[in-house]
C-alpha cells in the first residue's frame, strides 16, 4: 500500500466523495478521473495556506503544484506572476487545466505525472505547493527540488480533528508536529496546527499548515 492521500485543492465537496485506502494505482486513477469530470471554476479559492500567506510569494520564478487536482492553486500561483508546473495522476484533471489555461492565457504547464514514481528533480523551483497530499517517502525530494531561498507551502490533514472531512485511514493523517519534523531542515516562516484547542468554531481546523524556506544554511 502506498502511503499517500490526495484531493482536489481545498474543495470540501470532493472530500466527501472519496476516501482512498488501498486502491491499486489504476483504480485510483480511474476514480480521480471520474471526480475531475466537473468543470473548472476560476471562482474557487486556493488552499488557505496560499490565500492567507500569498504575500510571501516571489513576483517571478518557477512554481510546482504537486497533486494539483483541478489546478485552483496553480491558477493562483500563475496569477501572481509565476510559471507553474502542475502535476497530477489524473488525465481528466490535467486535460481540463490545459483547456482552461488556453482560454485564460495562464502560464501553467500541466502534466500527468505520478510524483511518487517520479519525484521532482533537484534545484528547480522557487515555490512548491502541496495541499491535501501526503507521501512521506518523497520528503527529501521535495526539499532538494527547492532552489536556495525557495518556499514550501504545505497544508494537509492531521489526526486531531473536529469534522468528519478527510481520510478515514489514520495513515493518511499527520501526527502532532509531524509536518514540522518532516521538513525540519527548512526555516519555518509559518506553522499552524490548532487541533481541538479552544473555540473550535473559529480558525482553520483538521489540518496542519506550513510555510518554510530553504535558506543557504539549509543546503
Amino acid at each position: 500500500v502506498r502511503n499517500f492521500y490526495f484531493i482536489s485543492s481545498n474543495d470540501a465537496s470532493v472530500l466527501e466523495k472519496i476516501d482512498i485506502k488501498s486502491m491499486p494505482d489504476e483504480i485510483t486513477k480511474k476514480k480521480w478521473n471520474e471526480i475531475y469530470s466537473e468543470n473548472i471554476s476560476s471562482k474557487k479559492q486556493p488552499v488557505f495556506v496560499l490565500s492567507e500567506y500569498g504575500y510571501l510569494l516571489p513576483t517571478s520564478g518557477n512554481a510546482l503544484d504537486v497533486a494539483c487536482g483541478l489546478g485552483v492553486n496553480s491558477i493562483y500561483l500563475a496569477q501572481h506572476g509565476l510559471h507553474v508546473d502542475a502535476w497530477d495522476i489524473s488525465e481528466q484533471a490535467i486535460d481540463r487545466i490545459k483547456r482552461f489555461c488556453k482560454t485564460q492565457h495562464l502560464d501553467i504547464a500541466a502534466k500527468v505525472r505520478d510524483v511518487h514514481e517520479r519525484p521532482p528533480e533537484k534545484n528547480l523551483f522557487d515555490v512548491i505547493c502541496i495541499s491535501y497530499f501526503l507521501d512521506r517517502t518523497i520528503t527529501e525530494d521535495i526539499i532538494s527540488a527547492l532552489k536556495p531561498n525557495g518556499l514550501l507551502f504545505y497544508q494537509t490533514f492531521i489526526h486531531e480533528k473536529v469534522s468528519p472531512q478527510g481520510p478515514k485511514n489514520p495513515d493518511f493523517r499527520l501526527e502532532q508536529n509531524e509536518l514540522l519534523n518532516l521538513f525540519s531542515s527548512l526555516h519555518v516562516l509559518v506553522y499552524q496546527e490548532l487541533g481541538c484547542v479552544g473555540n473550535t468554531t473559529h480558525g482553520i481546523r483538521d489540518v496542519a499548515l506550513l510555510v518554510a524556506q530553504k535558506r543557504k544554511c539549509n543546503l
